[in-house]
């Protein structure tokens, strides 16, 4: 095995930006190591040699899968002819299961050891892949509390990291040269629209967003951004917008600017995902959205076993903020929940009070840096390489 190389894999946008700290604190760690793998743009700042493009690999349903498979397959295919070649300390994977879980198996086959950080959601669907996880994966590194207890539970080393959220959330710039970029009004309410950081996402969920946008418009002084998450190309969300868009309020398009829109927004809505924790930890009242098509809807009903789709509702226990999925959300529902929340102040503060008990769910800040140091205890516990790492 390479003394100083090692894979690694994401998938999508909020893999590639996690993984990107996490190579910056390896690189701090062990001198001389390179890293390689499936990156986004992150992780390439961060020093990541691309072997494969995220882009090439983001899938979010059962038929966008399908019509994606030959470029998935060929990034796939490159990863592991890399791998086999260079022959690394060992892979981490980042999340997306669908693609590292069968990374897992074609790397244990080449007897590279795999840590796999960012758990499978397997306690809300598809659980047989523990399975896989168990027979495939060497350690796991998990963001929530209560998911290391089903590992012990079936044999998988694990350790709970805490949420690299926790660090990462916070804004860019100040409220004052937010709106000032955004040629907005800083003393007129204002909504968050966060379609997603893939472009299946944004097809699905934005035209309902304008839909809804356009009507909440119509009746009162509002003002509505549109975040552009940077896996999404900006000139074709502003097409989509113009299409889309009929309201006489004011409606901008930002790029790279989720962290300051749900600071700065009185409402949000996000597309279920990474972003609703996002907007929990910036304390931003919120509407979580979803769609996919409608052959992926079947089959995810049949494999769900959870009451809730939205990770801010899994942790508070409740319905802590409104859930629209697929036949529920429609323009007229989600300008309904818009103008609540708008206009109670009492809903929006029990809201607030909620996102403020998850947030304590996510753990302390540092979870990079305790991701790095398992990562090293690993290596040094299992003789993964013979890289001179420092003590954690």
């Amino acid at each position: 095995m390479s003394r100083n190389c090692i894979l690694m894999v994401a998938g999508e946008r909020s893999g590639d930006v996690y993984g990107a700290a996490l190579a910056e604190a390896l690189s701090a760690r062990i001198p001389g190591v390179h890293i390689f793998g499936c990156a986004g743009e992150a992780m390439r700042a961060a020093g990541v040699e691309m072997i494969a493009d995220i882009h090439e690999v983001a899938l979010i349903g059962i038929s966008e899968v399908v019509s994606g498979l030959p470029r998935a397959w060929r990034a796939i295919q490159n990863l592991i002819s890399e791998a086999a070649k260079r022959q690394p300390a060992l892979a981490i994977l980042i999340d997306s299961p669908s693609l590292n879980l069968h990374l897992a198996k074609r790397l244990k086959s080449r007897n590279i050891p795999v840590i796999y950080f960012v758990s499978p959601q397997i306690w809300a669907w598809k659980k047989w892949r523990i399975r896989t996880i168990k027979a495939y994966v060497d350690k796991m590194l998990c963001l929530f509390d209560f998911e290391t207890d089903i590992y012990e539970k079936a044999g998988v080393p694990v350790e709970w990291v805490g949420h690299p959220l926790v660090d990462m959330s916070g804004p860019a710039i100040t409220r004052e040269e937010f709106f000032r970029r955004a040629a907005l009004d800083p003393n007129i309410h204002t909504v968050a629209l966060l379609p997603g950081s893939r472009r299946t996402e944004v097809r699905f969920n934005l035209p309902t967003m304008l839909e809804a946008a356009s009507q909440v418009g119509q009746s009162r002084r509002v003002q509505f951004v549109l975040a552009s998450a940077p896996t999404i190309d900006a000139q074709w969300l502003e097409s989509l917008a113009a299409q889309g868009y009929s309201g006489k309020s004011p409606l901008r398009t930002l790029n790279n600017t989720t962290h300051e829109a749900l600071q700065y927004a009185d409402v949000a809505v996000v597309a279920s995902g990474t972003a609703t924790i996002e907007a929990a930890l910036r304390e931003c009242p919120m509407i979580v959205v979803y769609r996919v098509s409608q052959f992926t809807a079947a089959c995810a009903r049949l494999m769900i076993n959870v009451p809730f789709y939205s990770m801010v509702n899994l942790l508070a226990g409740h319905a802590a903020v409104p859930e629209l999925i697929q036949n529920d959300f429609t323009a007229p529902n989600l300008a309904s929940r818009i103008k609540l929340l708008l206009d109670d102040h009492g809903a929006r503060n029990r809201m607030i009070e909620d996102l403020r008990k998850v947030r304590a769910r996510l753990g302390p800040g540092g979870a990079i840096g305790r991701a790095a140091n398992a990562v090293m205890r690993f290596m040094r516990e299992n003789k993964a390489s013979g890289m001179p790492v420092e003590a954690s």
